[in-house]
């Protein structure tokens, strides 16, 4: 049976409290006496942490390892069905920790969910968990062949796309973000692909201080979802 390694206490909690079933854990002598949330999975395996280290592939496990049903994605039509959706597609982010970052942030900011191309992007891993905090366990992410066609087909009166892009003419606190938005935003150094930006309905930047000329994707994508939050709680700036 296929099956997905998560690590990291808050990505493996929030997987036995997620969508899909924890099958094995694994954790140190030390988390086994601190965690009192590991009754709620499998009976957990005390071992040691070299053991961990090398089941997990890296020291960051915090003494705690499990292996889960594979990661459950969305399916990205359905997210964009649904009344007002605010999206946060990711164009050929590879960094898996950024990734991780901004579905932590989607979540916070109350987004419907995550949309990643299929091809040069990370998908979801246990860095990625690890760097969602276990938020990708419960935020919907969903998978695409082909980014610029999917923002096309998704297109209605009331579902607009921006690219967050600095030389954008427009800031975002001049865009109507309140009803069925996708952001997309790229990677950095290289930002939204031509064809992606050329096919969304505009593009919207971030406005920054002199001197500073971008911010990191998971940062920018943190911003502009929470303002997208903001103005449809109706608050003021």
């Amino acid at each position: 049976m296929t099956r997905d390694l998560v690590y990291g206490r808050n990505a493996v909690r929030e997987a036995l409290r997620g969508r899909r079933e924890v099958l094995e854990l694994w954790v140190s002598e030390r988390a086994a006496g601190q965690l009192d949330w590991l009754g709620e999975g499998p009976r957990p395996h005390v071992v040691k942490e070299r053991a961990l280290t090398e089941a997990a592939g890296t020291p960051d496990h915090q003494g705690v390892v499990a292996w889960a049903a594979p990661y459950p994605y969305a399916d990205p039509w359905e997210l964009a069905a649904g009344k007002a959706p605010l999206l946060a597609c990711l164009d050929q982010v590879t960094d898996p920790r950024n990734l991780g970052a901004v579905v932590r942030s989607a979540a916070g900011a109350g987004a419907t969910g995550v949309v990643l191309p299929a091809h040069g992007s990370a998908q979801v891993t246990p860095a990625v968990c690890r760097a969602s905090a276990g938020t990708v366990e419960h935020l919907p992410v969903a998978v695409v062949p082909n980014l610029a066609r999917y923002l096309a087909e998704i297109k209605r009166d009331d579902l607009w796309s921006y690219a967050a892009a600095a030389d954008a003419p427009g800031t975002m606190w001049s865009a109507d973000l309140t009803g069925g938005v996708a952001l997309v935003f790229g990677a950095e150094g290289k930002g939204v692909r031509p064809l992606v930006r050329k096919t969304c309905d505009g593009t919207i930047a971030i406005p920054l201080a002199d001197g500073v000329e971008s911010l990191n994707v998971s940062v920018a994508a943190a911003v502009l979802l929470y303002e997208a939050r903001r103005q449809r709680s109706g608050a003021r700036p």
